[in-house]
C-alpha cells in the first residue's frame, strides 16, 4: 500500500531534480542527491518517481555466498524482487562498490512486469545491452559483470540504506531523470512537489526570457518587481 499521493507523484513527474534540490535546501536538508549513479537507458520513459523499497548488501563471506544459496526461495535478493511493491523504487546499498553487479537483467525485467517504478544502486548492474532497450528507469555507477555473489551478501530487506552517500529510509520518495536520482523525505513530498511545480513554471519563464536576450539582474531571482508583473502576465497567457 503506498502513502504516496497520485497528485504528488504527477507534479514530481513534471519537475526536475535539480528544481527539487533546490526546494530541500531551503529547507536545510543538503545531502539529498544521490551520488555517482546515472541512469542507463535515458532515452526511455518519462521520470521515475516512486517510494523507496530497499534491499541491502554487505560484503560477502564465501563460504556463505556459494551459487546454491539462490535455491533458496528466502534468498533476500530474489525474495525483495518478489514483494517490491508495485509503483515503488527498488534501492540497492552495493556500498558504492560496483566491482560486482548489484542486480541484472533478469531480476530486473521481473520488477518491471511487476510494476515497479525503477531501480537504483550505488553499484553496477550487469546485462546492460539489454537493459538500455527496457523501458524502465535504471540508475547505476557502471557497467559490472561479475555475479553479485563475489562481493556482495544480501542482507536486509526495506530497511535504512546509505545509498551514494545518501540515507534512504523506506518510504521516502525517490525522484530520478536524466540528471540523477534525489531522495525527498516521505514527510516532505506533498509540499516540496507543489513549491517545486511553482518554481518550474518561474523557472520555464525566465528561460524563455533570457533566450530572447534579457539579462538575469533582477529577473534570476526576482528582485525586481517588473520581473513579477512581467511573469504574472506569462502565466495568464500560457495558462501555466
Amino acid at each position: 500500500m503506498t502513502n504516496l499521493k497520485v497528485e504528488t507523484r504527477e507534479k514530481l513527474k513534471h519537475v526536475s531534480t535539480p528544481t527539487l534540490m533546490t526546494a530541500l535546501y531551503k529547507r536545510g536538508l543538503r545531502n539529498q542527491w544521490i551520488q555517482d549513479v546515472r541512469r542507463i537507458n535515458r532515452n526511455h520513459g518519462e521520470t521515475m518517481v516512486g517510494e523507496a523499497f530497499t534491499l541491502r548488501y554487505m560484503p560477502a563471506r564465501e563460504d556463505l555466498n556459494q551459487l546454491e544459496v539462490f535455491r533458496d526461495r528466502e534468498h533476500p535478493q530474489r525474495k525483495a524482487v518478489e514483494i517490491c511493491p508495485s509503483g515503488a523504487v527498488f534501492v540497492i546499498d552495493s556500498r558504492k562498490d560496483p566491482r560486482a553487479a548489484s542486480a541484472g537483467s533478469i531480476l530486473i525485467s521481473r520488477l518491471m512486469v511487476r510494476g515497479v517504478a525503477g531501480i537504483v544502486t550505488d553499484g553496477g548492474f550487469r546485462d546492460t545491452p539489454e537493459l538500455e532497450k527496457l523501458d524502465f528507469p535504471c540508475y547505476h555507477n557502471r557497467p559490472s559483470a561479475p555475479t553479485n555473489l563475489t562481493l556482495h551478501q544480501a542482507i536486509d530487506i526495506n530497511v535504512p540504506i546509505g545509498c551514494g552517500d545518501t540515507p534512504v529510509f523506506p518510504g521516502d520518495v525517490i525522484v530520478g531523470d536524466g540528471e540523477g536520482v534525489v531522495v525527498i523525505p516521505a514527510a516532505l513530498a506533498d509540499e516540496i512537489a507543489s513549491e517545486a511545480t511553482e518554481m518550474t513554471a518561474y523557472e520555464d519563464f525566465v528561460t524563455e526570457e533570457v533566450l530572447k536576450g534579457r539579462s538575469i539582474l533582477g529577473l534570476y531571482p526576482p528582485t525586481e518587481e517588473q520581473s513579477l508583473v512581467d511573469y504574472r502576465a506569462w502565466r495568464a497567457k500560457s495558462g501555466r
